[in-house]
């Protein structure tokens, strides 16, 4: 019977919000032709299955198709291998090799702005309107959509729409972050959905890094 690890990545400070994400930390317990099912059992935004932890090697799902890359799996995963088996250095995704940072109990990694979905960035003209939303902008299925709350601080209100990737609003998306940090070139704190917060910072040859608080809630056996 196979274990699963049930977290939120990119929580705030008092451990609220946060994106929910499974995690099997011995993939082989669940067979390749059968991760897209349970994944879509599991319903979850995410689900990663750690084939070797010790080098990183995972693979990343969502109900309906797997992606190569996603930033709140790669964080939550690389957060949870310290805290269940050992720290890491890096993972290894589909897309390629993300570097891996601790600080402070959290967990960062960089990723690519090519990377994951290709999330449109859709740029409106106050937080109300953020709000307001009731669907994604303009009829598109992969976007998120932001504006400014504090420029001068980089604090950014953001709501991210993926029904392209089966997720109608995602709690906390981490390979959209990587695209906005990229396409405004500084560093930004990321207030997403309930009552998330995701940090960003671009880094040298077009690399971004996330990261952020995660929280275990769960672990039980899934048959």
């Amino acid at each position: 019977m196979a274990r699963l690890h049930l977290l939120r990545v990119f929580c705030d400070e008092n451990d609220s919000g946060g994106n929910p994400l499974a995690v099997f930390l011995n993939g082989a317990e669940v067979p390749p032709e059968a991760r897209q099912r349970v994944a879509a059992d599991l319903g979850l935004p995410e689900t990663v299955f750690v084939d070797d932890a010790a080098r990183g090697v995972v693979r990343i799902f969502t109900p309906a198709v797997e992606l190569n890359f996603a930033g709140h799996p790669a964080v939550g995963t690389a957060w949870l291998l310290q805290e269940r088996r050992s720290p890491v250095s890096a993972l290894r995704v589909q897309a390629g090799e993300a570097a891996v940072r601790y600080e402070g109990g959290d967990a960062f990694v960089a990723g690519r702005p090519e990377w994951g979905p290709p999330w449109e960035l859709e740029q409106l003209g106050s937080t109300t309107a953020v709000e307001a939303l009731d669907g994604p902008p303009d009829g598109h299925d992969l976007v998120s959509a932001w504006a400014w709350l504090d420029e001068a601080n980089g604090v950014v209100r953001a709501r991210v729409f993926g029904p392209g990737v089966g997720v109608d609003e995602d709690e906390a998306t981490g390979s959209a972050a990587v695209r906005l940090c990229s396409a405004l070139g500084r560093s930004l704190d990321i207030r997403q959905g309930r009552a998330s917060r995701i940090l960003a910072q671009p880094l040298d040859g077009g690399w971004v890094e996330i990261g952020g608080r995660c929280v275990l809630d769960a672990e039980r056996a899934y048959s």
